[in-house]
């Protein structure tokens, strides 16, 4: 940077601080803020006091109520809850429901699930991996009865009664005289799909007639499960798809919550690599549903905590019963996209939405070219750093002819160095900077080189290097697999690692350097210098843009440090095999032949491209424009 540009940032920084100083706040306004905190701290107080109050007051009331005598206290209920009294006079407890990847258990009150379990996953801890229990989860279905009544499924007890099928359990809401709410799940062997079916046995006269949907209130925190709080927070989301067929999902950063119009077909409570997600039935999808989503602090051994409203439809006479299902599994692509195996189109879940892997063309090039590659090496590679290291070897062979072009295009610059040079000295300074760069592009254009013919093959590269970027974090299959130092790819591999919170260093960078990051910074860093001799073609640079070019792979340091381990260990990788690239090229292609043949093309017609004529014109234009002011400016 020149002295100006130093002198312009102290001259911002000594505004900034005497703003700051001009308007801090006098001793009057102190006292005024601090009184006002005060007061609010007084009122915080006053209203804790009161919850526990409140809190205390219940539990008296239950432990009055629980010992009266039953006949008294189920009189007092009926006038309560009618049909529903004896429902709440029932026993805590669970039935569990699994098979080989699955442990559900079904809690008596609310008969609902209050705990998932993944069997063959586990958290970073090493402890078995729980997706929710009883206090971190609601299920709650709104009842309204005949006579008025408004009852929440939550207050009630169900009664647990095995099927015929042993993957079957009934929880049964009684509701007296034969009349009951049945929630019917199912599980099937080597599934993380559990079927969920509400089903109306003689309510037609306990329940309001009018009834055709009821409302449910589903909330659940999310659980902590990686290392990186930070990185996991960034891929835990809400997310949601319409019968429509839109999808899309809930800020991961902000409070947030959205209301549909339209039905809904799935919701799902996202973490970085699990979700549990409830799905509708493929005819009667959600009705005016509202999600949220609120991120929680730090300090919180939860994530976020998601909560959703929504209208589900339900028979009253019970000829149709609401067939609804659950996901608790993986957000591995594969598996979510087989459960549109064999489905007609309109009827498919898009569960694999799920899995972000970018938009448009990003993601397309992860779903039809990164994910098949990947899934065939897993077939013969167990090893998944061995994996990682084929596959960019592997996409850096199919980017090989761009990389070989992009590489003839800069040494063609390079080879033309000098005629720049000359250039320069014929038409110094900024007068005549229109000139020169009128007469260097007139050079480029004759020898058959040109500036942009080395940015086309390097953008053709980028959509699939953000899909790799996209891709890795969200690849279940690296999570907790070790290679080299690093014990688990799908986080980072820190060598060292302290707790002291360090201002602006802790909430950026983390408190911890990942060896795998270092490394492609490194790399990064030698590449630049080695591209930047490679490619320099003389001409005037724009002050500070080489120091610029340096301070990018430091910044990727300050932002890759908390990433998987995977991508920056393929971006090392990557790094390390362009610059091999680059040095067979530099050694291999004779750039005294280069020079000749563009020599020679000098004597040749010369065929303008579409892009070089307007590029001219503009040129002419802004000369014009130029010749006038200084005519202006002599009279």
């Amino acid at each position: 940077m020149d002295k100006n540009t130093i002198l312009g940032f102290l001259l911002i920084g000594a505004v900034v601080i005497g703003f700051t100083w001009l308007n801090r706040p006098s001793p009057e306004q102190l006292e005024i803020q601090r009184r006002m905190q005060d007061s609010i701290a007084q009122v915080e107080q006053t209203k804790q006091i009161e919850v526990q109050q409140e809190i205390a007051k219940a539990a008296a009331q239950e432990t009055e109520f629980a010992a009266l005598p039953d006949s008294v206290r189920l009189t007092r209920l009926q006038n309560s809850y009618g049909a529903f009294a004896p429902a709440m006079l029932g026993q805590e407890g669970t039935t569990v429901l699994e098979n080989d990847l699955v442990e559900l258990h079904l809690s008596n009150k609310g008969g609902r699930v209050s705990y998932a379990r993944l069997k063959k996953y586990d958290n970073y801890l090493g402890e078995p991996l729980i997706l929710f229990n009883e206090n971190d989860s609601k299920f709650d279905f709104t009842l309204v009865t005949a006579d008025n009544r408004v009852i929440s499924t939550s207050e009630l007890y169900f009664e647990p009664v095995k099927g015929a099928d042993p993957n079957t359990v009934i929880m049964r809401l009684n509701a007296g005289e034969g009349s009951s709410l049945d929630f019917i799940y199912t599980v099937s062997p080597d599934d993380y799909m559990v079927d969920f079916t509400m089903q109306s046995v003689g309510l037609n006269g306990v329940l309001s007639p009018s009834t055709t949907s009821l409302d449910l209130l589903w909330q659940q925190k999310i659980r902590q499960q990686e290392k990186g709080r930070k990185f996991e927070d960034r891929y835990a989301t809400l997310n949601y798809r319409s019968m429509d067929r839109n999808s899309g999902h809930l800020s991961e950063s902000k409070n947030d919550s959205k209301s549909f119009a339209n039905r809904m077909q799935w919701i799902a409570y996202k973490d970085m690599y699990f979700s549990t997600v409830l799905i509708a039935d493929q005819n009667n999808g959600f009705e005016s549903a509202t999600i949220d989503s609120k991120p929680l602090p730090l300090t919180d051994p939860f994530l976020k905590e998601y909560k959703t409203t929504m209208a589900v439809p339900f028979d009253l006479r019970g000829n149709a019963p609401t067939n609804l299902r659950f996901y608790f599994g993986p957000n591995q692509f594969t598996l979510l996209k087989s459960y549109d195996d064999g489905v007609v189109k309109e009827n498919q879940l898009d569960l694999e939405r799920i899995v972000p892997l970018g938009w448009g063309i990003f993601r397309w090039v992860n779903q039809f070219f990164v994910i098949p590659l990947f899934n065939f090496l897993g077939q013969f590679i167990r090893n998944y750093g061995l994996l990682i290291f084929l596959m960019t070897v592997i996409v850096k062979m199919i980017l090989f002819p761009l990389t070989y072009k992009s590489y003839i295009s800069s040494a063609k610059m390079r080879v033309l160095r000098p005629q720049v040079e000359e250039l320069n000295q014929k038409y110094p300074g900024k007068e005549m900077a229109m000139e020169r760069q009128r007469a260097t592009m007139d050079l480029y254009s004759r020898a058959g080189a040109s500036p942009m013919s080395g940015c086309i093959p390097m953008l053709l590269q980028m959509p699939i290097l953000i899909a790799l970027f996209m891709f890795f974090p969200s690849a279940i299959e690296l999570r907790h697999q070790s290679f080299l130092w690093a014990h688990d790819l799908s986080t980072y591999d820190a060598i060292i690692s302290w707790n002291t919170y360090i201002p602006v260093i802790t909430p950026y960078f983390g408190n911890h350097i990942s060896l795998f990051c270092l490394l492609m910074t490194a790399t990064n860093i030698v590449y630049t210098k080695f591209n930047m001799d490679q490619t320099n073609t003389g001409q005037q640079q724009m002050p500070g843009m080489k120091a610029m070019m340096y301070m990018m792979p430091l910044m990727m340091f300050v932002f890759f440090n908390s990433y998987a381990s995977g991508l920056t260990y393929y971006y090392f990788i990557s790094t390390l095999i362009t610059i091999a690239q680059t040095m067979v090229f530099r050694y291999t292609i004779n750039e005294d032949k280069l020079l000749a043949k563009m020599e020679a093309n000098k004597k040749k017609p010369v065929k303008r491209s579409n892009f070089m004529k307007r590029l001219e014109e503009a040129q002419k234009a802004q000369q014009s424009q130029l010749d006038k002011q200084k005519q202006q400016r002599k009279r």
